[in-house]
């Protein structure tokens, strides 16, 4: 077990989450992900987290692990053109992690969802949390409107609003 890392997440309160994504970042967010859906057929879900729970640590989750549980509890995986992309943020491991669904994998690579993690660290690092998460969704965006181009009754098959942890 890593010492520093449990130090981190047990001494990350929720004030934190709420200084870097405030309700009006929130909000930005969750309208930029609708505007982003009217392009494309592809889902967004953005999550943010603070400390992991007690457990999680204790267990050494990644950051990647735990977003891969989230995409599946929250079944991002369950949309009809398996176009899912969940954007998590884990706020105490200065970590961002993106899972694309098993058909935009087919079509962008894991690089791409990398890089865009790695500009968004970059940004948040800046501490330009809003700027760094709107950058990320508009050019997850354009990677979905080219290759999940919108359909004709285009359904929002997941929640557009941020879900804070």
């Amino acid at each position: 077990m890593n010492l520093k890392r449990l130090f981190r997440h047990l001494t990350t309160s929720p004030w934190r989450v709420q200084r870097c994504f405030p309700r009006q970042t929130l909000t930005a967010i969750g309208q930029a992900v609708s505007h982003s859906e009217h392009q494309h057929s592809g889902e967004l879900r953005f999550v943010v987290e603070g400390p992991l729970p007690l457990g999680r640590v204790l267990r050494d989750v990644s950051a990647r692990e735990r977003a891969i549980e989230l995409f599946s509890r929250l079944r991002v995986w369950d949309t009809a053109e398996n176009s899912g992309i969940l954007i998590y943020v884990q706020l105490a491991d200065r970590e961002v992690e993106i899972v694309a669904d098993r058909g935009i994998v087919a079509s962008v690579p894991q690089a791409f969802w990398d890089d865009l993690c790695r500009d968004m660290e970059r940004a948040f690092a800046g501490g330009d949390y809003q700027g760094g998460v709107l950058t990320t969704i508009t050019k997850a965006g354009a990677a979905l409107t080219t290759h999940f181009p919108a359909q004709a009754g285009n359904p929002n098959e997941l929640p557009d609003s941020p879900l804070v942890l």
